[in-house]
């Protein structure tokens, strides 16, 4: 006679993950937040979207948009910038005392990206990212708090907005749209994700991590291996050890 194995309940089945969750990967995710992932892990038809959550601090960010500015270029895409936050990404984390003060100290310019999309519109918010990301990612380095409120400053003046909203990097008033927008696009990923984000077709992912910025034919091979990955419900993961810093400066083809 077969033994018969019982297949336990859901309720049993999301306890016993969320259990692998905390002790393998370090994460201990709040009551429901994985029911809340699966469910906002809805596709959506119609032509390339892509949906790009920028925390402006972040090297890898910004070597993702210039990659989609690239395809851009090149394709009819869909693209739009929202704002996220890598100080409310690691905020119930287990990270060093170190990288924890990095993080609170590079606040500011994710609270400025706001104020900007807030009273602006994304448009906007895009052409600053791209003014800020031109000063602070020149060469790879740690900026001080004074270079990004510099670089938020003049970027503000040169995508034509007030520099006024330089002083939100300083104020908790747009922190509940910044959450807001964060939420957005990191429930869809899950807990065990970073920057950059971006929704694919609605698909949600931790990544591309680049180290430099494709062009050309590259750019195009990347995004269609992108797309073809995000049309598999099942793949979840592709990682490999980075070994150099990232290679940030861009320099724009000139037509």
């Amino acid at each position: 006679m077969r033994a018969q194995h019982l297949r336990p309940d859901a309720d049993a089945m999301d306890n016993l993950w969320n259990q692998v969750a905390t002790e393998y990967l370090g994460l201990r995710p709040a009551d429901g937040l994985l029911q809340r992932t699966e469910a906002a892990r809805r596709p959506r038809p119609g032509p390339p979207r892509v949906d790009l959550y920028v925390d402006p601090v972040c090297p890898y960010t910004w070597l993702v948009a210039c990659w989609l500015r690239e395809v851009a270029e090149q394709r009819d895409l869909h693209l739009r910038y929202h704002v996220m936050s890598l100080r409310m990404l690691n905020e119930d984390r287990v990270v060093d005392d170190g990288y924890r003060r990095t993080i609170a100290a590079s606040g500011g310019p994710s609270r400025v990206a706001t104020a900007v999309v807030t009273a602006y519109g994304p448009r906007a918010f895009q052409t600053w990212h791209d003014a800020f990301g031109d000063r602070i990612f020149d060469h790879w380095r740690y900026p001080t708090p004074a270079e990004y409120r510099t670089a938020s400053t003049e970027a503000l003046a040169a995508a034509g907005l007030p520099t006024m909203l330089a002083d939100a990097a300083d104020s908790p008033q747009y922190d509940e749209e910044l959450r807001r927008s964060h939420d957005e696009g990191t429930v869809p990923v899950g807990p065990d994700s970073g920057t950059p984000i971006i929704h694919l077709d609605g698909i949600a992912f931790f990544g591309p991590v680049l180290n430099a910025v494709p062009r050309g034919d590259r750019a195009l091979r990347l995004f269609d291996g992108l797309r073809l990955v995000a049309g598999c419900n099942d793949f979840y993961e592709l990682k490999r050890t980075r070994t150099t810093p990232p290679a940030v400066h861009y320099e724009r083809a000139h037509s």
